[in-house]
């Protein structure tokens, strides 16, 4: 039996940790977490069956006890009954005695009426002296004889009496030839019991060892779970000094914008000025045409020494200004407040892998999307979820998208960069639809 118990225990734990692993490794392939997860299972598939055990072992023993009961209680019972049987074999012995001692005194009567005959023979000469006594002992005779039929009046009600106790003393008898058949009944149960009882104590130390072992294991398991919080917990203080530096390089930014307003201004400033400067040699010029003919030699060679004088003023590079704020608006520009992985992670993803993103970015249920996105491309959802998880990780070092849940979803820490690279794959878009 004990042999059968541990095949059966083989058996359950194989079963549960093969289909627990073919179940967890179907839709991710991620051999360790389905075999943490077979694991897992088995251990509760155990601790269940322990349970169970531990319940049916309870549930033997409040039977076995209240089998003893009913075992006490039917000997309590057949002790009455042979109490009350002795009783009546006391009252029918009782009830011989008295009957033979009426017959003895029937014997006596008719032994005295014997005498009494022999008398009458031989005193049958002193008839006339005794009648009276003859009429006496005939009224004695009549009252034995009344006596006598009252004596067997009460004989015969006596063995009408003995003849119900021998049938209750039958009925009892039956009734206790079968409480000593469900006696011995209740016995065999009582020592299929006990056997059972010797099994299980003989399996209780190899449980209690496997008991044991699980509770090791248990702790193992603890403290992977405590390592694995810690280095959650080093992961969240990183994203915090990230989050940190991303709103340091934003304030950078809006001093930057503001500057840049600033020279945009003065820009505009020297613009003016310049146009000014240009208004007033023109003027100059006309007013050197309008000079006198006589004068012409003259006014060519100031014309001439202003030209050259015009021409050896060196203006404000605006150009070179205006270049670099023109290019500040550029989208690649922009990629720049992102770190080098996600720009490096931008440039490798394909225009339906970014529409992906933007689906699983912008609406609650994106399954619909994604599934079109996929039967478009000629692929499955899971497949295009598991190449942009593949790129993440070739340039980022950690995956995006969390596959493990019904509907997947982009992580929360990396959320924010994804809404800033669909931004500027929109700005991208704009551009190249103005050019075109």
């Amino acid at each position: 039996m004990q042999s059968t118990t541990i095949s059966n225990r083989l058996m359950l734990g194989l079963a549960a940790f093969s289909v627990s692993f073919g179940l967890s490794l179907v839709p991710n392939w991620d051999f360790t977490k389905a075999f943490v997860t077979g694991i897992i299972t088995v251990l509760s598939t155990y601790s269940a069956a322990l349970f169970v055990d531990k319940r049916r072992r309870i549930e033997e023993i409040r039977i076995f006890g209240s089998l003893h009961r009913k075992i006490r209680e039917l000997e309590g019972l057949k002790s009455r009954i042979i109490h009350e049987v002795q009783q009546l074999e006391e009252y029918q012995n009782i009830l011989y005695k008295e009957t033979q001692q009426l017959q003895n005194q029937i014997t006596e009567c008719r032994s005295q009426r014997d005498s009494l005959h022999r008398d009458i023979g031989t005193l049958a000469g002193q008839k006339k002296q005794v009648e009276t006594d003859i009429y006496n002992f005939k009224t004695e005779i009549q009252n034995l004889e009344n006596d006598v039929l009252s004596l067997n009046n009460s004989c015969t009600n006596l063995n009408a009496e003995k003849r119900r106790l021998e049938v209750t003393c039958n009925a009892s008898r039956t009734e206790i030839s079968q409480l000593q058949a469900q006696i011995e009944a209740f016995q065999q149960e009582k020592q299929e019991v006990e056997n059972n009882l010797t099994l299980l104590g003989r399996l209780k130390p190899q449980l209690e060892e496997k008991l044991y072992e699980l509770r090791i294991e248990i702790q193992q398991l603890e403290i992977a779970i405590s390592q694995g919080n810690q280095s959650l917990a080093d992961t969240k203080t990183s994203q915090e000094k990230l989050e940190h530096q991303i709103k340091s390089l934003e304030t950078e930014t809006t001093t930057k914008q503001t500057e840049i307003q600033q020279l945009e201004s003065q820009i505009s400033l020297l613009q003016d000025e310049r146009d000014l400067l240009q208004n007033q040699v023109w003027d100059l010029l006309h007013q050197l045409e309008t000079l006198n003919t006589e004068q012409l030699s003259t006014s060519h060679s100031v014309v001439v020494e202003l030209d050259e004088d015009i021409d050896d003023i060196e203006f404000f590079p605006f150009d070179e200004l205006l270049q670099p704020v023109e290019s500040l608006d550029s989208p690649s520009q922009k990629l720049d407040h992102l770190p080098q992985e996600w720009n490096n992670f931008f440039q490798k993803l394909p225009e339906h892998e970014i529409q992906v993103l933007r689906a699983l970015a912008e609406q609650d249920n994106p399954k619909a999307t994604i599934k079109q996105i996929a039967e478009a491309h000629i692929t499955m959802p899971n497949l295009l979820i598991d190449a942009i998880n593949e790129i993440a990780n070739d340039t980022i070092g950690e995956l995006i998208i969390d596959p493990g849940t019904e509907t997947p979803e982009i992580f929360a820490e990396h959320l924010l960069n994804v809404q800033k690279i669909l931004h500027t794959y929109e700005n991208l878009n704009a551009k190249s639809v103005s050019a075109n």
